[in-house]
């Protein structure tokens, strides 16, 4: 049996994720990136959300991927050949790409996280059922730019198949979405890319995924003050706090911020940041799209050739598309 190889190409702890998170306190209005949501605490808080009744995206895109997989895999395979190397950007806990792996017959698996601590366990369980294939964990941050570095073990000079789901693009803005989905083009090496996108949809629907009536988003949103806390060495309050999410349908997006109770300061080494009451500090955008507007981003960052799978109520849209 193989064994799993580790890459970590970024260091959490070399100060520069605090400058950025600073950088964000300071911003007038103050925002922050959602990958400050995924401390351990954070994490675990997300898959709660998942198993939520009115968070739909997990299982909608779930219900296309295994409806549809088959189709999907017998595409690849037309394209890229026998066995691709599969790329899985944001890969967690690997469940949903090692799903498809009867499918989509990947002779090789990348799974790109922030760090490789997390991946570590899900693919040593991998390796087990899949005891030939070469296993790669890739710890790196690809918010601010995706390139991987030829040297990388297993990769392989041949079309790779770039994996991206549940609707993660969303939390770029377009800009950044574009020059994001170019460097997977470009990774993709004359391959694919299978990625999965949330389209609109009532608003009623949307906001009740992100603001549920149990209030576990809210404390997903929430705990983010403790990470930053911990990173920062700040005074977050939990309870000066609340959740709020709103469908903004100008610019097709789910935002969610953390709203000011009351007048205060937050101080943290170096610096500090005085807040309103009702002053928000934004935490995360997630775009919808239409189908149309979803074939035109692609195309508009370079890619051919284009197959879409959607679930019965038009929620949610799983595209092959050709680098």
């Amino acid at each position: 049996m193989k064994t799993p190889q580790f890459v970590q190409l970024h260091q959490p702890g070399d100060g520069r994720l605090a400058s950025e998170a600073a950088q964000g306190l300071l911003a007038r209005p103050a925002a922050v990136s959602p990958k400050f949501f995924y401390d351990a605490l954070g994490s675990r808080l997300f898959d709660a959300i998942t198993e939520l009744p009115s968070y739909y995206l997990t299982r909608t895109e779930a219900a296309v991927l295994a409806g549809h997989g088959a189709a999907m895999g017998e595409q690849v395979r037309r394209w890229l050949g026998q066995a691709p190397v599969m790329v899985e950007l944001g890969a967690g806990s690997c469940e949903k790409a090692s799903r498809l792996f009867p499918l989509l017959t990947p002779g090789a698996y990348v799974a790109v996280d922030i760090s490789v601590d997390h991946l570590r366990g899900a693919l040593a369980c991998l390796q087990r059922e899949h005891p030939q294939m070469d296993l790669l964990g890739l710890g790196m941050d690809f918010s601010a730019g995706f390139t991987l570095p030829p040297e990388l073990p297993g990769l392989g000079d041949g079309p790779r198949l770039v994996f991206y789901p549940g609707s993660s693009l969303g939390n770029f803005a377009p800009d950044a979405a574009l020059q994001l989905l170019r460097d997977m083009r470009a990774a993709a090496q004359g391959g694919a890319l299978l990625i999965g996108l949330d389209l609109v949809k009532p608003a009623a629907v949307l906001e009740a995924a992100y603001d549920d009536e149990l209030g576990v988003t809210a404390a997903f949103n929430l705990n983010l003050l403790h990470h930053l806390n911990h990173l920062l060495g700040s005074n977050f309050r939990v309870p000066d706090w609340r959740h709020v999410a709103f469908f903004n349908a100008e610019a097709s997006r789910i935002e969610m911020h953390l709203e000011a109770r009351t007048d205060l300061v937050v101080c943290w080494p170096g610096g500090q940041r005085a807040f309103q009451a009702g002053e928000r500090m934004h935490t995360e955008n997630s775009y919808k799209w239409t189908l149309p507007a979803l074939e035109a981003l692609l195309r508009g960052a370079g890619f051919g050739e284009q197959l879409t799978w959607c679930d019965d109520n038009g929620w949610f849209a799983v595209c092959l598309a050709r680098a």
